[in-house]
């Protein structure tokens, strides 16, 4: 097999000659590459393959992803997918995640609303990818682990079953991963410029 290093849309070979594999595309009778890659030109099963260098990052069903929360709705949060969990690499494009309110905790969820507010920062495992992407947070290691005040954006800090905010002087409630993140002790003090 022949190999090359290969950019998006260079000209690798002639749909008489090979069939478009992984990583290329068929365009008016000639295969282009899609990724920057090698090129692989199998000459005994006549296909021509580009292997991605740095290839995305395809979410699985079992994977840990870090996400924010987009929207919410009753019975739904969005969450934009940054990146999974234990790798230094981010998503490629914007990926987004559906979490439905039977998937956000094992005990009864009334209004997905009252879980999570728009920002958070959690962690979720991915359930499903087909047709779309679908999320579960309900495993103690599952849910919010960085959260800001919804009236005033100052980080809050667990205290008990709570999330408190200390410029506010107020609680609220949010479904948290055990592992929930306080911020750094000057960070809480800190007053947010307006």
């Amino acid at each position: 097999m022949a190999k090359k290093l290969v950019i998006p849309g260079e000209f690798v070979a002639v749909c008489e000659e090979y069939m478009a594999g992984d990583g290329t595309y068929d365009h008016d009778g000639k295969i282009f590459s899609a990724y920057v890659g090698e090129l692989e030109l199998d000459s005994e099963k006549k296909v021509a393959r580009v292997k991605p260098l740095n290839p995305p990052i395809q979410l699985k069903v079992g994977d840990a992803v870090l996400g924010v929360v987009r929207d919410m709705r009753e019975t739904m949060v969005v969450v934009t997918i940054s990146g999974l969990e234990g790798t230094e690499r981010g998503i490629s494009g914007e990926t987004e995640g559906s979490l439905h309110i039977s998937k956000i905790s094992d005990r009864y969820t009334e209004d997905a609303r009252r879980e999570f507010r728009k920002g958070d920062i959690l962690r979720a495992v991915v359930i499903r990818t087909e047709p779309s992407l679908q999320l579960a947070t309900n495993r103690r290691d599952l849910g919010v682990v960085v959260a800001l005040c919804t009236r005033c954006r100052s980080p809050l800090i667990k205290r008990d079953r709570d999330l408190f905010c200390e410029k506010c002087e107020r609680a609220e409630t949010r479904k948290t991963a055990i592992d929930y993140s306080n911020p750094p002790e000057g960070m809480q003090k800190d007053k947010n410029p307006e």
